[in-house]
């Protein structure tokens, strides 16, 4: 399996997106879906086409969803981190959607560490693009 990140459209209406996060380093693999905006991704890729021109130390958050069971579905969250030249540190930190389990709700987590190249980012940036136009249903961020 490649390392990376990536992003499948697993449905939407008129409001809302679902989608399937699958982040994957050297010797795990982490997979959850959440819940975001119609017009979040576009958003998105407005600022990664942005934030790909700070490479002397840029910093970008994505966020969709949020942690705790007060939220439907999971959560994702993303670091973008050019801390040197040539070089794109992500780290992720997800959550599946809440359950229940013997006396309460527990949801899986996974915090992953991953780094990237700027070039790798833009093709990133294209295929999250075309995701949010229904041109395609996947955009991955490969890592090394």
């Amino acid at each position: 399996m490649q390392n990376g990140i990536s992003i499948s459209k697993v449905w939407s209406d008129d409001d809302i997106v679902e989608l399937r996060i699958s982040v994957t380093d050297q010797s795990s693999s982490f997979t959850n879906t959440v819940y975001l905006g119609n017009g979040q991704l576009g958003e998105l890729v407005e600022q990664l086409s942005t934030f790909r021109n700070h490479i002397h130390g840029g910093i970008k958050n994505i966020r969709f969803g949020e942690f705790g069971p007060e939220y439907a579905n999971g959560a994702f969250h993303a670091r973008l981190h050019f801390r040197a030249p040539g070089k794109l540190y992500v780290s992720t930190h997800q959550q599946s959607e809440f359950t229940g389990f013997s006396v309460g709700n527990v949801a899986s987590e996974a915090k992953m560490y991953l780094v990237s190249e700027p070039i790798l980012l833009d093709y990133f940036i294209a295929e999250l693009e075309a995701l949010a136009t229904g041109a395609r249903e996947q955009a991955s961020l490969e890592c090394t």
